[in-house]
């Protein structure tokens, strides 16, 4: 992830592939990445889990986003992150101005609308209707 915050801000959805309440938010996280994606910050999913399994868990979404995997955890650690799933804003200096866990959909606007006043972009509907209920989320280190 380093590599891509030398010239990219980071709007990154973190989530747990063996956990349902990511997958719960799974198409959400994309509509709201897809809404981000011409902003001058890379959409990308950051998965808990090897590449096989990262890759079982998005199916043909690794095949439109950036997707990090994450088997141990770290940078979901190094993220300070306590719940997932999670949307998270990193910033190029990998700076974290905003974060949002669990499935809280006024914090991830939050996170949407720090994103879209750095870049200059539209913020996404969040709530949409399709989206799930608030929920809490699991813990992010297993």
């Amino acid at each position: 992830m380093s590599e891509w915050l030398t010239t990219f801000h980071l709007a990154t959805v973190v989530l747990d592939p063996y956990t349902n309440e990511s997958s719960w938010v799974l198409p959400t996280a994309r509509r709201i990445l897809d809404a981000l994606r011409g902003s001058d910050a890379r959409v990308n999913f950051l998965v808990t889990a090897d590449e096989d399994d990262t890759r079982a868990f998005v199916g043909p979404l690794a095949d439109e986003f950036l997707v990090f995997s994450d088997p141990d955890r770290l940078a979901v650690k190094a993220l300070g992150l306590e719940t997932l799933p999670a949307f998270v804003f990193i910033r190029v200096d990998c700076t974290v101005p905003a974060a949002a866990e669990g499935w809280d959909p006024v914090a991830w606007r939050g996170v949407a609308e720090a994103i879209s006043e750095v870049t200059a972009w539209r913020v996404p509907d969040i709530p949409a209707p399709t989206d799930p209920g608030a929920f809490h989320g699991t813990p992010a280190l297993g």
